[in-house]
């Protein structure tokens, strides 16, 4: 499946939905269940590989762990490149293709060195991977300002101007991670229009259907599936651990 058959399912109002996946199984299962898109969830492949999220778990691997998802499926699949793990533009593009996806999410956080990377240097990163891929890659870019802020309002200027030069780079997508404010989310999606606009589904935030009225072009569950997943598992070895079993 091309980059343009994901590229087109963005639509403002009626969201892709991404419940992200974290291995082949999980994939197919999300193939199966009629999503027209996999996405994968860096954080539980970091954690399912035995590696902490950002960029704790050696590219290759991770890589590896996106080829076989990509393998098990049929559909177009999206990886989570996190930062790109200190990959120059032209290669990250290359492994990205080698994995056989057609998406890929890009962070503005420097993993490396510690914050978030000047607005100006994150969209010359994201220009130099449009230019190495061209249209066979769809780049989500995560704007991470609300990461930790205590006032999303105070810091809605700075996303939307990185959005838009994220934009304007080459992204078809910006993702403003964690914002929890559906009124400054409804704000941010204005002020970047037309462009595609990702969100995730946060407990006691906007539900799937409100974020489509915000007007956001694709939701993503992130790790949401695979926590909820694993809680399930936590609670059943509680239970054989006190002699009942899970089945």
């Amino acid at each position: 499946m091309t980059a343009a058959r994901l590229r087109e399912l963005h639509v403002a109002g009626t969201p892709l939905l991404l419940p992200n996946a974290w291995d082949a199984d999980s994939a197919r299962l999300v193939e199966a269940a009629g999503f027209p898109v996999v996405a994968t969830s860096s954080f539980a492949i970091a954690k399912v590989l035995g590696y902490d999220d950002g960029e704790d778990a050696p590219a290759a691997e991770m890589f590896d762990a996106a080829a076989r998802i990509a393998r098990a499926v049929s559909v177009p699949v999206t990886v989570d490149a996190e930062s790109g793990y200190g990959l120059e533009a032209g290669v990250l593009a290359e492994r990205l293709a080698e994995t056989g996806a057609v998406g890929c999410n890009y962070e503005d956080t420097d993993h490396a060195n510690g914050g978030i990377r000047p607005l100006d240097e994150q969209a010359e990163r994201i220009a130099r991977l449009h230019k190495a891929a061209g249209d066979a890659l769809v780049i989500n870019a995560r704007v991470d300002v609300f990461l930790g802020a205590s006032d999303e309002r105070a810091v809605l200027d700075d996303a939307v101007a990185r959005a838009k030069a994220y934009l304007e780079a080459g992204a078809d997508c910006v993702y403003p991670i964690l914002v929890k404010s559906p009124e400054v989310l409804g704000e941010f999606v204005k002020a970047v229009a037309p462009g595609a606009v990702n969100a995730a589904p946060l407990p006691g935030g906007p539900d799937l259907s409100a974020l489509a009225e915000l007007g956001v072009a694709r939701i993503s569950l992130g790790t949401g599936l695979w926590k909820s997943v694993r809680a399930d598992i936590e609670a059943k070895l509680a239970g054989v651990a006190a002699g009942k079993l899970p089945y």
